[in-house]
């Protein structure tokens, strides 16, 4: 375990000293948010910068001096072309749901923003780039939810109510982003997001005591952290690569790559001590 922790060290030492610089898409959201709050823990890059709509609420300003904030908007994607200059990753974690944005606004978010952000991401020189897709991501459905983004978000309020997150995922847009041609392009296909959120809606209490249980009794299969994806994220980056490789992390996959980062062991260190 020792050795393990170690050449953990090692790797991340190795990769800080490249002064690496990378971008986050929807850092607003749940798992961007705790995905940023990993990166600034583990001071994996130089530099972060968050590409966003809006900027940072009050409420995370001990945040904002640690990042490049850059707001665009969507819908003029290629005006803000700058903002995707000179990265070297890009994790993108931009969803919605069709309760908050209607169909139309859905496909827009979850396909077209993504797929134009990536473009543009690779044109600015981004060698690898990640993607938050959903279990059960099918470009060939015939269903909405499974071909652009398969249900699969559910979170836990601190007052432990679930919070149903609507229809995610992305099966055509997983295609259509391998297709631009990133050296490294890793896809995320989480189950079940389960991460604390401040509001409660009390609506969702039955998915609570189903999602909830299931999440117990299957861990692995049905549902994940959000706080593990995020995880998962930053340790494939650390991950020896090779040119024009994909890599698709399935929910149990994400479950094994996202576990807290081993510290290097201190113990002997501490017996040493004793014994002088």
């Amino acid at each position: 375990m020792a050795t393990e922790a170690g050449d953990q060290q090692q790797q991340r030492e190795h990769f800080r000293a490249q002064q690496k610089s990378c971008f986050i898409l929807g850092a607003s959201g749940e798992t961007g948010r705790v995905l940023l709050r990993e990166l600034l823990a583990q001071q994996l890059f130089a530099r972060v910068t968050l590409i966003g709509r809006r900027k940072l609420s009050p409420e995370e300003e001990e945040l904002c001096i640690h990042v490049n904030q850059e707001v665009v908007d969507f819908e003029k994607l290629d005006e803000y072309a700058s903002a995707f200059q000179g990265h070297d990753v890009g994790f993108c974690c931009l969803g919605t749901t069709k309760a908050k944005a209607g169909a139309d606004g859905f496909v827009r978010v979850d396909r077209d923003y993504v797929i134009q952000a990536a473009q543009l991401a690779y044109t600015g020189g981004c060698k690898h780039f990640l993607l938050q897709s959903s279990q059960g991501a099918d470009k060939g459905s015939s269903f909405l939810y499974l071909r652009v983004k398969h249900a699969s978000r559910v979170c836990l309020s601190s007052a432990g109510t679930v919070l149903t997150g609507g229809f995610l995922g992305k099966g055509e847009v997983e295609a259509k982003v391998q297709e631009i041609g990133f050296n490294h392009f890793t896809v995320l296909r989480p189950g079940v997001l389960l991460c604390a959120r401040r509001e409660s809606r009390p609506a969702e209490w039955i998915a609570q005591k189903v999602l909830g249980a299931m999440a117990h009794m299957f861990p692995t299969a049905y549902s994940v952290p959000v706080a593990t994806v995020a995880r998962a994220m930053v340790a494939s980056v650390l991950m020896p690569d090779g040119s024009g490789t994909v890599q698709v992390l399935e929910n149990k996959a994400i479950h094994a790559l996202g576990v807290p980062v081993a510290e290097p062991c201190k113990k002997s260190t501490k017996q040493g001590q004793d014994s002088a």
